[in-house]
């Protein structure tokens, strides 16, 4: 299969040249080891048992293979990133390490953060400008500079989006026949719960357990449900719960595996914002694994059907909750990019809320809602609006992010844009 290419590889071919190390981490099958391959000499894989004997007696082999080389898997030696380090100090010419791993740093190990000397690229599922369902029209680079065009025409519909929910943003996954995509989703699952959180230190004694709650927190997706209430929703009708112990080792590890990819609330410096939540909102790294882990089929989700984990009656359709993370995956790589951070606004009593708000390094705003739907009425503004007024000039654009055809203006500013036209 021919390499797809991904936004970062950009970033890549800019800054390579002239950096010594950079790390590529993601979760398994997001093509973090594709993406690298592209530029390495050398490959090293430590997933393979005789490599990582090779590299753990003498961890000086890896200065004296061509360069660039790729070091996959990395953190099953994490000694070996020190070495890198060091290998940058003594010698810091560009295109020398490309360093890939699916987990940080397991429990208890101690190495130096790299800072300085090894930088990293977080890399996500494909979003839907890399899955070329459609040619973006809408930048969101220009967004951030307050010059963007808008305009563009989407023949991507609400089934279309479904599909891509459901057909998932893993290289390896969306593009295989419907029922063999939906069992590697499966045993992705599968493979998490029954080896990979024991691969990476998470002793478990009941992986039925650890995949309920995984079950109702992709329930809860695009919300802030409390973590009592995502146990609660996990463990109903049981008297044994898990401790909350257990259930905080299942997050902090499912987080270091990147297979949990939460929405931080969006904490604005020098701003006359006040009593904002600083809640996450939970995401899985794919919408299609919290769609495989509720059992939500197309004909499902297109009847509006779907259990939530949510305390609010208002949040919205399951179908809805899977959209607005499809954009989330998306918008966070687009972000990426640009330089600029992503997180949601919500106000302590829940009387603003905004699903989207992208900040550039120097604190320009592009404040964004998703809307499963393919009209925008004035009440689906209010919100962006109230931030416009209280921000003034640091907010360079507000957004609605939706299933419609068209991208457009409205009279009072606010652009309208199909989720498949927006692209980084």
């Amino acid at each position: 299969m021919p390499y797809r290419r991904r936004i970062v590889d950009a970033a890549l071919d800019e800054l390579m040249p002239h950096l010594a190390a950079i790390a590529l981490e993601g979760a398994k099958g997001v093509g973090k080891t594709a993406t690298a391959s592209q530029r390495a000499k050398t490959l090293l894989n430590l997933a393979d048992p005789r490599q990582r004997e090779v590299l753990s007696a003498d961890l000086d082999h890896v200065v004296t293979l061509p360069t660039p080389t790729l070091i996959d898997e990395w953190q099953l030696v994490p000694e070996v990133w020190d070495r890198v380090r060091r290998a940058v100090d003594d010698d810091s010419a560009g295109g020398r390490f490309l360093l890939a791993g699916s987990a940080g740093v397991p429990p208890g190990v101690r190495i130096h953060s790299g800072a300085g000397r090894i930088v990293s690229f977080k890399l996500r599922p494909l979003s839907l400008a890399e899955r070329e369902v459609a040619a973006p029209t809408v930048s969101l680079r220009d967004l951030l500079n307050g010059g963007a065009a808008i305009d563009g025409h989407s023949t991507v519909d609400l089934a279309g989006y479904v599909e891509e929910i459901l057909r998932s943003g893993f290289p390896g996954i969306r593009d295989l026949p419907e029922p063999a995509r939906r069992m590697q989703l499966d045993g992705y699952v599968n493979r998490i719960v029954e080896r990979e959180l024991i691969e990476n230190g998470l002793q478990l004694r009941r992986p039925a357990a650890l995949k309920a709650w995984l079950t109702a927190y992709g329930a809860a997706t695009a919300t802030d449900a409390a973590y009592t209430t995502i146990l609660d929703a996990a463990t109903a009708g049981e008297r044994d719960k898990p401790a909350r112990q257990t259930v905080d080792g299942y997050r902090e590890h499912l987080a270091r595996i990147f297979v949990l990819d939460p929405l931080p609330a969006w904490m604005p410096v020098f701003a006359p914002l006040k009593r904002l939540t600083n809640s996450p909102k939970h995401h899985l790294v794919d919408p299609a694994l919290a769609a495989r882990l509720v059992a939500s089929g197309r004909d499902a989700l297109l009847r509006g059907e779907g259990e939530r984990v949510t305390t609010r009656p208002e949040t919205g359709t399951w179908l809805g909750a899977l959209f607005e993370s499809l954009a989330v995956q998306s918008v966070r790589t687009y972000a990426a990019a640009a330089d600029a951070t992503v997180g949601h606004l919500r106000t302590k009593n829940t009387d603003r809320e905004i699903d989207l708000v992208v900040e550039s390094d120097d604190r320009r705003v592009v404040a964004m809602e998703v809307k499963l739907s393919a009209t925008v009425s004035d009440a689906d503004v209010r919100h962006l609006l109230w931030l416009k007024d209280t921000l003034g000039a640091r907010v360079a654009d507000l957004v609605v992010l939706t299933t419609g055809p068209y991208a457009y203006r409205r009279r009072d500013g606010v652009a309208v844009v199909p989720l498949a036209l927006l692209g980084p």
